[in-house]
């Protein structure tokens, strides 16, 4: 019985199909939740406090209101369930929050928000490429002073090395397609803004680098699609290996992908539940 196809590409996916099929199948087909970290939830919150930062008059877009800001996304996560998950004691939730707090401090050495001009905010956007499903949600769309659009992508991890630079601006450049599909225009630039060193990545788009990015994602599709037909998903060892969530059911660690399935189901019933539990403030009382 074949597997069924995921209904989308985005960023992530290509990202996760080329580094590691099987966790690939693991996250979206079969759909297995993945436990948050402490680096995720801190980006999503970072990545809030910034759009709501740009939302305000370009006057007012400075530290102090960027703060406040961080401590609105702070009030607004509470009832995510990912920050339930992570469960963080009144010891680890301060440590936690200022290193939130630098990030957006170190935005400030990237540049000058109050010269942006957004035009888009956690833009989605959709185009179906050769009844290929494309699906990318942009941090910040901007109209520079000519008039052209800028991609930026707001990232709280580390800066990848040189050599490894051009594979980051992948995503990028995957809304850079978007754009131009959708919106008729190519951006001028794309740039990935990595907040804790704090370095800009940019590079300029152009028709090779469009026509690769539809070649790679038509020969993604394809593989994805003989994976599915043949259910056959295969592991590809890495040093990400160390901190996946799929070691259970992965062959390289004696594991039984097959097994994957029914498993995740339980632990999306448990999280559910568990959630539940959290948001309502229910109390279990041991005997």
């Amino acid at each position: 019985m074949a597997l069924e196809l995921p209904t989308s590409l985005s960023p992530s996916k290509v990202s996760s199909f080329t580094d590691c099929a099987l966790a690939f199948r693991f996250a979206s087909i079969d759909r297995i939740p993945q436990a948050p970290t402490a680096a995720m939830v801190k980006g999503t919150l970072v990545h809030s406090a910034l759009e709501r930062l740009f939302a305000l008059d370009p006057a007012e877009r400075n530290l102090p209101n960027a703060h406040l800001c961080l401590a609105d996304a702070r009030v607004a996560i509470e009832a995510d369930p990912e920050w339930i998950e992570l469960a963080l004691d009144d010891q680890l939730e301060p440590k936690f929050m200022a290193e939130a707090a630098t990030l957006v401090d170190k935005y400030f050495q990237l540049e000058d928000p109050s010269t942006i001009t957004p035009v888009g905010l956690e833009m989605q956007l959709e185009f179906d490429l050769d009844g290929i499903f494309l699906r990318g949600i942009i941090d910040r769309l901007e109209e520079n002073a000519a008039g052209e659009l800028i991609i930026t992508d707001y990232k709280t991890g580390r800066a990848p090395a040189p050599a490894f630079q051009k594979a980051r601006l992948g995503g990028v450049h995957f809304y850079s397609l978007l754009c131009e599909r959708v919106l008729g225009r190519r951006p001028a630039k794309v740039q990935l803004l990595f907040l804790g060193q704090p370095v800009v990545i940019d590079t300029v788009p152009t028709d090779q680098s469009t026509r690769q990015l539809e070649n790679k994602l038509r020969a993604v599709w394809s593989a994805i699609e003989t994976g599915c037909e043949r259910e056959d998903f295969r592991p590809k060892p890495s040093k990400l290996c160390s901190w996946c969530d799929y070691q259970k059911w992965c062959p390289e660690f004696g594991g039984d992908p097959s097994l994957a399935r029914a498993e995740s189901e339980a632990l999306r019933e448990q999280a559910k539940a568990a959630t539940a539990a959290l948001t309502d403030g229910a109390a279990v009382a041991l005997p």
